[in-house]
């Protein structure tokens, strides 16, 4: 009778892994909160989690907040991310952390630009990022909803697209720009011709969100559920092992932004989510009703939606100056 091998037992951050799977985070959070929870493992000399306590999870929050000086929003990841693995992956409760130092956020206005600003930099721009940076202008995407883009998302007929799990894994939809229908169109014919080759040489699967590739067998490479905005070279599925065509890497897009704001010669700190902020003020400028331009942008709260009114191009909180009276 053959004596069964002892099973190894998972590592750490394949547990981790596991554990966001069951949740269903996305990848994005899934690869935040490993790299937060590696970063706390080396501070504390490469010593396995278990054998450290509360006062060593204040350490290193307060470190981030003290030594590193990073933002408010920044020391809340990494502290949720923390957490997430003493309660869900370890399975031992944290108390309250007494003593963390904690960063205050400043209330900070957003970076907006003006109408001939977005001009500038649309123009200094080509190729698939202009595309992108049109889209998140003229839609109000984030960066990250429109390279997350599927062909069956975009509704040319209803002029819309469909945001699907965004920001809080909600859905939601917005307009599709007239200006960027023929542009998209001749885009996605370009793209059809190399899934179809993908396909053709045994490859042309996507990663399909949650448990959807059991569920609808062939869909992965189907051409609805292909991404709008497909990476240039192939690679590898972490989850499933197979050769897949991912969207463009978001620094692809914030590279050629950074670019053309610099050839534009635009002096305001402007990044792609510029491009949502302008949107949004723009639709406001243009007498829009704020609970519509709420419901574009996919904010909760219409609280989150207001800061926009400080930003109207109407003067300091739309005040006429008693010096243009003189």
């Amino acid at each position: 009778m053959a004596i069964p091998k002892p099973t190894t037992p998972p590592k750490l951050m394949d547990r981790v892994r596991h554990a966001c799977r069951l949740r269903h985070f996305s990848r994005r959070t899934e690869e935040a909160y490993c790299h937060w929870i590696r970063r706390f493992i080396v501070f504390h000399g490469k010593r396995h989690p278990e054998e450290l306590g509360d006062d060593a999870i204040v350490a290193f929050l307060t470190s981030l907040a003290t030594v590193r000086e990073v933002s408010a929003s920044t020391q809340n990841q990494a502290r949720s991310a923390i957490l997430f693995l003493y309660q869900n992956v370890l399975r031992r409760p944290v108390q309250g952390l007494p003593g963390l130092v904690r960063p205050t956020e400043p209330a900070r206005l957003p970076v907006v630009l003006s109408r001939e600003e977005v001009r500038r930099l649309l123009a200094a721009m080509h190729g698939t990022p202009k595309l992108v940076a049109t889209l998140l202008y003229g839609a109000g995407l984030r960066l990250t909803e429109a390279l997350e883009l599927r062909v069956k998302d975009i509704d040319m007929d209803r002029a819309q697209i469909v945001v699907r799990r965004g920001k809080g894994r909600k859905d939601r939809q917005t307009m599709l720009p007239a200006i960027v229908a023929p542009l998209l169109q001749h885009h996605l014919v370009r793209v059809k011709v190399v899934h179809e080759s993908d396909v053709a040489s045994g490859c042309g699967h996507v990663v399909l969100p949650a448990a959807l590739a059991a569920k609808f067998k062939g869909a992965s490479i189907s051409w609805a559920w292909q991404f709008v905005f497909p990476a240039a070279r192939m690679c590898t599925d972490p989850r499933t092992g197979q050769p897949t065509r991912f969207h463009l890497h978001e620094t692809a897009i914030q590279r050629a932004v950074t670019e053309a704001v610099r050839a534009a010669g635009i002096t305001k700190r402007a990044s792609c989510h510029t491009l949502r902020h302008s949107f949004a003020t723009h639709l406001l400028e243009d007498g829009y009703d704020i609970r519509t331009v709420q419901e574009l942008l996919g904010h909760s709260d219409v609280s989150t939606t207001m800061i926009y009114t400080h930003v109207l191009n109407r003067g300091g909180m739309g005040v006429r100056s008693p010096a243009d009276r003189l």
